[in-house]
Parts: structure tokens; sequence; C-alpha cells
């Protein structure tokens, strides 16, 4: 990326909180104090609230990824404030559409975390329901990068084709937002979805977290521009955010998603932010980046960052003390639920492969069986 873009992009950056906690809106925030100038306290408490507990439970799962209890762990660490923004910018008829680390996102919506910790063991494709009402219509997490918008333009799509955006009813008029990170950005699925979303006009929000890094690649190899400006070469106001300032992510995700709702067609945002964790448990950060980047981002912290902002609002010691216990209480639940969830018996690989019985998997099922009937005695 060059100077002139980045700087370029600095100066479109909408940014309410400075790294220090700070109250100091960037020129292109502006348009949104309003906004954020009529958040209450109990708001501004419920965003410092769940980005520090959802970071007790994302530490809470790594242990235990690390001990043999799961599979693989994806960490939201350092991303919390740009998904704690969008989802409670979004309201209960909307439909939300995840990558795999937005786990904040899922709480927020009604998701159990222990659906995600499923998953993440093996003892399930999906992890929950999408359609089940106290899932808060959040869709079910997509590893294969991209795919996601694929999805979410598909149903935005179609709430197009049934009438159910654009009415000038904002309370039941609904939006699509969809997560997706700076390395599914380069995926053909994701320039499909916006070709599609611009098309048809859905009422949808492409909502890319940029943490710097696919996986090894860092974003200066994937894209020559700043991400967000390619929303825009596909016709759709776009919009970069300090991903790290969850009053910007807020205060942008909701105008854009009131706009698309309304029927003014997709919004595209980038919110910057940075991975501080591994890309996922299987992955070793310390290959390919260096202690000094880790550490100007670690300044940059979304949690002390509110921290700060609240404590020079006068909240208590007392409020910090029970988010900390919320924290506590979170994790100490989710290592307890999870030690007891046990495994799957061996013959459920072999269900719902298809969706009718085959042949050749009952072929498989049967020595299968006859396999490990083989042991029982053997060893006496």
């Amino acid at each position: 990326m060059t100077t002139g873009d980045t700087t370029a992009q600095d100066a479109a950056t909408v940014r309410f909180l400075e790294a220090d906690g700070s109250f100091s809106p960037s020129p292109a925030a502006e348009p949104y104090r309003d906004l954020v100038d009529g958040l209450s306290d109990d708001m501004l408490e419920t965003f410092y609230r769940d980005m520090a507990v959802i970071r007790a439970f994302d530490v809470q799962a790594t242990n235990l990824q690390r001990q043999g209890q799961l599979a693989l762990w994806p960490p939201s660490f350092g991303q919390e404030a740009a998904q704690v923004g969008s989802a409670r910018a979004a309201r209960p008829q909307d439909h939300l559409f995840p990558s795999y680390r937005e786990h904040v996102v899922t709480r927020i919506r009604g998701v159990d975390p222990l659906d995600i910790i499923r998953l993440m063991r093996g003892l399930t494709h999906g992890g929950w329901d999408p359609t089940d009402p106290k899932n808060g219509n959040t869709h079910i997490y997509t590893l294969v990068l991209g795919a996601q918008t694929l999805h979410a333009t598909g149903f935005g799509m179609g709430l197009v084709f049934d009438g159910r955006c654009g009415t000038g009813d904002p309370d039941r008029d609904e939006a699509v937002i969809v997560y997706y990170g700076d390395g599914a950005s380069s995926q053909g699925d994701v320039h499909e979805a916006m070709v599609f979303a611009s098309s048809y006009r859905t009422p949808e929000v492409f909502f890319l977290q940029n943490n710097q890094w696919a996986i090894s690649v860092p974003v200066a190899t994937q894209s020559r521009a700043p991400l967000y400006l390619r929303g825009e070469g596909y016709g759709m106001p776009s919009i970069p955010v300090d991903g790290n300032d969850v009053l910007a992510s807020w205060a942008v995700t909701k105008t854009a998603l009131d706009e698309a709702r309304a029927g003014a067609g997709p919004r595209a945002i980038e919110a910057m932010t940075y991975r501080m964790g591994a890309h996922t448990t299987s992955d070793d950060p310390t290959k390919y980046r260096t202690s000094d980047e880790e550490e100007s981002w670690r300044r940059r912290d979304p949690i002390a960052r509110m921290t700060a902002f609240l404590r020079g609002r006068g909240a208590s010691d007392a409020f910090f003390a029970d988010v900390e216990e919320e924290s506590r209480a979170l994790a100490d639940d989710v290592r307890t639920r999870t030690n007891a969830l046990g495994g799957l018996e061996a013959d459920s690989m072999f269900a719902h492969v298809y969706s009718e019985p085959h042949p050749l998997v009952e072929e498989q099922r049967r020595w299968f069986a006859d396999y490990e009937a083989s042991f029982e005695g053997g060893a006496a």
C-alpha cells in the first residue's frame, strides 16, 4: 500500500476514541457525532461489558484447545470493538452472517457460547439452529472463506423479492450484515456477492474486519489500495472505520444498516483492527510477525481504550468489578460444561453423508462394525 493511499485512508477513517481513550472525533466522524452523543451511560457500559466478557471466554477456549478439549480454536482477541459495535447496531429482525471468529456477535444475538465450543470440538457440523428464535437470526459459522457473503447476498435478494425491506416501516423492514476478513476479501465469492448485491440493491452491509494478516500474508501483499475502495468499485458507499473504536463501529454500522433497510442498497465497511492472537491455534504468528508490530497494536487495544474512556466519564470501580466477576463466571461455566460434553459414537460418522440411504455408506458402516468387533476380547 502506498503512502498516499494510507494517508487518504487515514483522512477518511471514522474514529471517536484515540488510543488513550480520549474522546476526539476525526473529521470523518462528524456526520455521526449526534448518534454517539446520544448514547446512554448504560449502552456505553454494555459495549465494554460485551468486549471484556467475550475476551475471557476467548482466552478460556484457547486454553481448552491447548489442553486437548477442542480440535481447533480461532481467537477473536483484539477484534472485540469491531464486532460489538456492529452487532449492537443491528435490529432484532436483521440477519447476521458470521465468518468463524465472531464469537461476541453470536453471544449478543443470543447464541449459547457452548454451541461454538461444540462446533470446534467436532460434535456438530453447524453449532446451532439459525431458525431457532432464541438465536436471534444468527446464521452458522462458515469456515469456507468468503462463502458466507454469497449466502448473505442471496438472503438479501430474497428480502427484496419478498418486499421485506424498503417499505418505510423501520420496525418491520429487514437488513443483512455479513462478516469477513481481509484474506477472504481476495476470494472470488466476495466479489461475486458484491456484484449481485449491487445489481439487486440488497439491504446488506458488507463488514470487513481488516486484521492485517490473512494467516501469514500481510494486507500490503493482498492489495495495492485500501480494501474499502473495493466496495466503491461495485457502486456501494464504503466507509473505513477504526475497528478498535467501538463507538465508531456502532455509529457507522447503525447508519449503514438503517440506510440498507430503508431500500438504499448495500453498503461496505472496512474496520481496521488487529488479530492479537494466532489465526487459529494451529498457527504460529511469531514466524511472520514482529514483536514491535504486535506491541504497536497492543497500545491500541480496544478494551483498554474503552476502560480509559469510561473512567474519564466517572464509571465506578464497582462496575468494573462486576464485569470482571461476570467474565470469570462465564469462563468457569464454559470450562465446566465443555468437560462434561463427552464425544461422539464412532458410528455417527456415517450419518448425514447423503440425504437418503446409500449402499456404499452402508457397506462402510458394516465393515467398520466388523472391524471394531474384531477387537472384542482380543487383548485378553
